[in-house]
């Protein structure tokens, strides 16, 4: 929703409100990534309960972590990375099926988001181009209504996709315990139960990741809005269908970033670019890392479980504390802060240099809202005096 928030199409309570819903409906539309997890990624066998517990302390407390800086990693590969070092502590590196990680894991997660981010820069030239002769109001208009049906579409993708991945770990988890049968479908229950919870946790609203999305990486106008939210759903959707475990972050991000670059004169913040990409390749190897301590440490029995369950219950309620020292909400998450005041860099320079913003007098310029930054907006629609000598 971080689009459809930056450019104002939608209010912030509004658009979490309606992306949790769709969240929960997305949750029954497949169950083919979930079983990709349950089934294919490690050997059912070899699972046991407290590996899965293991797996989901390392989820948990990278998701935390890269949360609180306002960096949107993927939660999808914090949960694999945690299984895999859970598993690979418990049973073995033989436990993990190396094939499907490549192939439904690891690829995705690199052509997701270059795949996403050409589609929607070519989107966005193309959208500009179709709409360069569009009455300014009603352009507008139509690409607000344009954005929150997109915003929909993603929404319901990532119910699709990431609650998915919940439902394979608890399926995971009732074979292990023997619970259900190996190589059963998730029941519907778990569905359920996974639809829930992930549109609690949306409606709960993720703002810092929101923050960086809708104004971090780049300025976003309707226009791109609509071409960033469209090419990411196409991709996550036919992921989905395929049965990738890809990241919604990851095909979002790139998405948002090749729109940046679609605009004239639009341009990527790449310091924040370059954080994501450090901490998207940090994601697999530090859960798996945590996942594996954690599984260590419940092998000692009982009590090592209980040590487990303690230190991540302290270490969430410490990072929530820290997160209390500069509250991110509905309230402020369009405000500018450090990422988005940061100076231009040498890509940026270059590339406004090259493709400056149209004239205010085109009627590109007439259909674009105010840009996010009154600072921006002054210096767009204010000449630069000159000094006669």
């Amino acid at each position: 929703m971080a689009t459809t928030i930056s450019t104002g199409a939608m209010k912030p309570k509004v658009a979490v409100a309606m992306s949790a819903v769709l969240n929960l409906v997305g949750a029954f539309l497949s169950v083919e990534v979930a079983n990709t997890i349950s089934k294919g990624l490690v050997d059912e066998a070899g699972i046991r309960p407290e590996v899965i517990f293991a797996a989901l302390v390392g989820a948990i407390l990278w998701n935390l972590l890269t949360w609180l800086v306002g960096l949107p990693s993927s939660s999808s590969h914090a949960l694999m990375g945690g299984l895999i070092g859970a598993t690979i502590a418990s049973a073995g590196v033989g436990a993990v099926h190396g094939d499907v990680l490549v192939t439904k894991v690891l690829i995705p997660a690199i052509a997701a988001p270059l795949v996403a981010g050409v589609a929607a820069l070519l989107a966005t030239r193309l959208t500009y181009s179709l709409g360069s002769k569009a009455e300014g109001k009603a352009s507008k208009k139509g690409y607000r209504a344009g954005q929150i049906a997109s915003a929909g579409l993603v929404s319901l993708a990532h119910g699709t996709n990431d609650a998915q991945k919940t439902m394979g770990v608890i399926t995971l988890a009732l074979v292990a315990g023997g619970a259900v049968a190996p190589d059963s479908d998730p029941p519907m229950w778990v569905i359920l139960s996974a639809g829930l919870a992930i549109a609690l946790g949306t409606y709960l609203g993720g703002w810092r990741i929101i923050r960086t999305m809708g104004k971090g990486l780049t300025d976003l106008q309707p226009q791109q809005g609509f071409a960033a939210q469209t090419s990411a759903a196409t991709v996550i959707l036919a992921s989905s269908h395929l049965g990738f475990s890809l990241s919604t972050t990851h095909s979002v991000s790139g998405s948002v970033m090749g729109a940046g670059l679609g605009r004239k004169g639009g341009v990527v913040r790449w310091s924040t670019a370059t954080r994501m990409f450090v901490a998207w390749g940090l994601t697999l190897p530090a859960a798996a890392l945590v996942g594996a301590l954690a599984e260590y440490v419940t092998g000692f029995g009982s009590w090592g479980t209980a040590v487990v369950a303690v230190f991540l219950i302290a270490s969430s309620a410490a990072i929530w504390k820290l997160s209390r020292r500069e509250v991110v909400d509905h309230t402020n998450v369009n405000d500018t802060d450090a990422d988005t005041a940061e100076p231009a860099g040498v890509i940026t320079t270059a590339i406004a240099a090259v493709t400056p913003p149209p004239a205010s007098g085109s009627a590109t310029a007439a259909e674009d809202p105010v840009p996010a930054f009154p600072s921006q907006a002054t210096a767009e629609r204010t000449p630069t005096p000159t000094t006669t000598v």
